[in-house]
């Protein structure tokens, strides 16, 4: 498994951040008991934070996007294997390329650092 540090990263920080609302929720509830105000601070953590979560996990602006082909020829040195092409990242977008360009994966490693000194941000 792949771990995007990133998404994790923010993850990690959505945790911390849930601690202090949860932590009053349950003093402004302690009166109710406290299975009650656990119970209604986790209900009102989830509310809140499922939509972060959902950010965190499926925003494209986080991650690379590639596609992946087999046995296509390299639009640089003419190779025939398994292809690749960088979709979306960041700001860079071939989301509707209608001739996307493969390339092998010599070619692909030397494309995504033109890409790098270029600026794109390729995570």
């Amino acid at each position: 498994m792949q771990v995007n540090y990133k998404r994790y990263g923010l993850y990690l920080l959505r945790w911390q951040a849930s601690t202090p609302i949860l932590a009053g929720v349950g003093i402004i509830l302690a009166s109710m008991g406290q299975l009650v105000a656990a119970i209604v601070a986790n209900l009102i953590g989830g509310l809140i934070f499922f939509w972060v979560d959902q950010f965190i996990f499926t925003s494209q602006a986080l991650a690379a996007q590639w596609e992946v082909r087999e046995k296509i020829a390299c639009v640089d040195c003419g190779k025939v294997a398994r292809g690749y092409r960088l979709v979306r990242s960041g700001d860079y977008d071939r989301t509707h390329d209608h001739e996307p360009e493969f390339r092998c994966e010599e070619c692909s490693k030397k494309k995504t650092e033109q890409l790098k000194e270029r600026g794109v941000r390729i995570e």
